[in-house]
């Protein structure tokens, strides 16, 4: 192992946590853990970015056939990604107060399909995001922020980062930007992976896809990084908006990018509990920007 110690927590009593062959780059990853908050990550990722995020990451030909981006910000009122941004905002509606004006930053916003719909609902929003799509992001005069950070420092009374924090190699880095963006008792929600159900062997883990995904969290590591970035992290657990989050999980995993009448014969509200008792996505927790 390169690594000398754990991006999370500093310890430097890792372990091997098992290898996973790259689908894109044919090259052998090695995962590590840490012993002392179990945090995993990749311990040699491909810093290659413009080769991985590459326009056809962005249409499904990439890493990850199951994507849809750029179809789905063409097409929002088709694509099933919309469950999930009515289930963010519901979700953030639950936690904080979200009245007409706020603002609100998706940090890593992809093409821009959640700041396209909150926009629709009124919320101030606008995102960040680095790489190919953000041509594509001015295209569509989709409003987005530079890394000039230090300009929008204590603007936001909401920041979202929905399957942001695996993509990361310091998280605890990425996360302290993201509190330096957030008003005091600003809230950051972000949705990631569990890796606790999945400790015993993670390399079976269908999250996996270490050439994208290089850090994985258990709750208890994720709550140690975002008080290490200054949060006081929050364990809310399942209510309102994880049925729309999950049911786009669920059918993304089935490989389904547009929204069908099928789908109004599952009983989702049974069903997104069913897989979250399984899969213990809502465990992760939130950060509040307090302190």
């Amino acid at each position: 192992m390169d690594t000398t110690a754990c991006p999370v927590c500093g310890a430097t009593a890792l372990e091997g946590a098992g290898t996973v062959a790259g689908t894109l780059l044919r090259r052998t990853f090695v995962l590590c853990r840490c012993q002392a908050c179990s945090f995993v990550f990749v311990d040699n990722p491909s810093l290659d970015y413009e080769t991985i995020y590459s326009e056809d990451y962005y249409n499904g030909r990439g890493v990850d056939a199951k994507l849809n981006y750029v179809g789905e910000v063409e097409q929002p009122a088709r694509s099933v990604r919309r469950y999930e941004w009515q289930g963010v905002l519901e979700r953030v509606r639950a936690l904080t107060p979200v009245p007409p004006g706020t603002a609100w930053l998706d940090y890593g916003c992809g093409t821009g399909g959640l700041v396209q719909y909150l926009r629709t609902q009124g919320v101030a929003a606008v995102g960040f995001e680095q790489g190919w799509c953000v041509d594509l992001l001015h295209r569509k005069d989709i409003p987005v922020i530079d890394e000039r950070f230090e300009e929008h420092a204590g603007q936001y009374d909401v920041v979202s980062a929905i399957e942001v924090i695996e993509h990361t190699v310091d998280p605890v880095a990425v996360l302290s930007t993201m509190r330096g963006l957030l008003k005091p008792g600003g809230l950051l929600f972000m949705t990631t992976g569990n890796a606790e159900p999945f400790r015993r062997d993670i390399t079976k883990w269908r999250y996996v896809a270490p050439e994208v995904h290089v850090s994985y969290f258990e709750p208890a590591t994720l709550a140690l990084a975002l008080r290490r970035a200054g949060f006081e992290p929050a364990f809310p657990g399942y209510g309102p908006g994880w049925e729309g989050i999950i049911r786009f999980k669920l059918l993304m995993t089935l490989h389904r990018k547009w929204s069908s009448p099928l789908e109004s014969l599952v009983p989702w509200g049974p069903a997104a509990r069913m897989i979250d008792a399984r899969l213990k996505l809502s465990a992760q927790p939130v950060g509040w920007a307090r302190g």
